[in-house]
C-alpha cells in the first residue's frame, strides 16, 4: 500500500453492457465481495466515484444525527 493511501489500479474497460472490472488489488483493498452493492456518484466535470453502500449509509447517518 502507498504512504499516502492514494493508488491508480489500472485501466478498466467498458464492455457492450457497460459493466466493468473492479481491478483485484481494489476489491482487495476496498474489501469488495461479489453481492455487495456500490453507489455510483458522478460531477460532469470531475468525473465518476464508488462508494460502497455500507458507508455511505454510515456517512448520511452521522450527518443526520448531528442534526
Amino acid at each position: 500500500m502507498s504512504k499516502d493511501k492514494k493508488h491508480l489500479f489500472g485501466i478498466c474497460k467498458v464492455g457492450e453492457k457497460g459493466q466493468i472490472v473492479i481491478p483485484k488489488d481494489a476489491r482487495k483493498i476496498f474489501d469488495i465481495k461479489p453481492g455487495d452493492s456500490l453507489i455510483l456518484l458522478g460531477d460532469e466535470k470531475k468525473g465518476l466515484a464508488l462508494i460502497k453502500a455500507e458507508v455511505f449509509s454510515s456517512a448520511v447517518d452521522g450527518i443526520l444525527e448531528d442534526k
